[in-house]
């Protein structure tokens, strides 16, 4: 008779960790905005701030951001929520110096976690900056080419970041 062994492993992590990711994401969201003129940094900051409630909740799956001209996609990068990130090394916030163009709109869609719930969404609907509505925008990127991104994490909990290009 053969004896297995199993092991378990939990990740642990803090809100201070989710905060300290977040802060790395934020910065990203401003360069992003600033370099662009499609946003203030103050709707920068508000969209940083739902995705910090939404990510410490755990109700945060992944944020998607896309630099559409006239409609077509130029650039994008996509926050992948990881929370068993421990193995993955930090990276600085950069990168994403975007393009200023005539006709560009940011597009943010985040998606939720199955935890995400009615009853989640009642209590966190008074923290929340942003009225978030259903998106069916396709966020695959097929028509932009990968090019690389960061990690970004603290302990356990991390953000990889993908990016796509024309």
């Amino acid at each position: 008779m053969t004896m297995s062994q199993t092991r378990t492993a939990s990740a642990t992590y803090t809100t201070t960790d989710v905060e300290n990711v977040v802060r790395r994401v934020k910065a990203d969201l401003t360069m992003i905005a600033d370099s662009t003129g499609t946003w203030t940094a103050a709707e920068a900051a508000n969209y940083a701030h739902d995705i910090e409630v939404l990510a410490k909740a755990g109700y945060l799956a992944w944020v998607d951001l896309t630099l559409l001209q006239y409609g077509v996609e130029k650039k994008a990068v996509r926050f992948n929520v990881d929370t068993d990130a421990g193995g993955l090394t930090t990276s600085r916030p950069g990168g994403v110096l975007w393009p200023r163009l005539s006709g560009a709109t940011l597009r943010i869609v985040i998606s939720y976690t199955a935890d995400y719930t009615d009853e989640a969404r009642r209590a966190t609907s008074g923290k929340l900056k942003i009225g978030w509505t259903t998106s069916y925008d396709d966020t695959s990127h097929s028509s932009l080419s990968s090019s690389g991104g960061r990690n970004y994490v603290s302990c356990a909990y991390g953000m990889q970041r993908k990016d796509w290009a024309a």
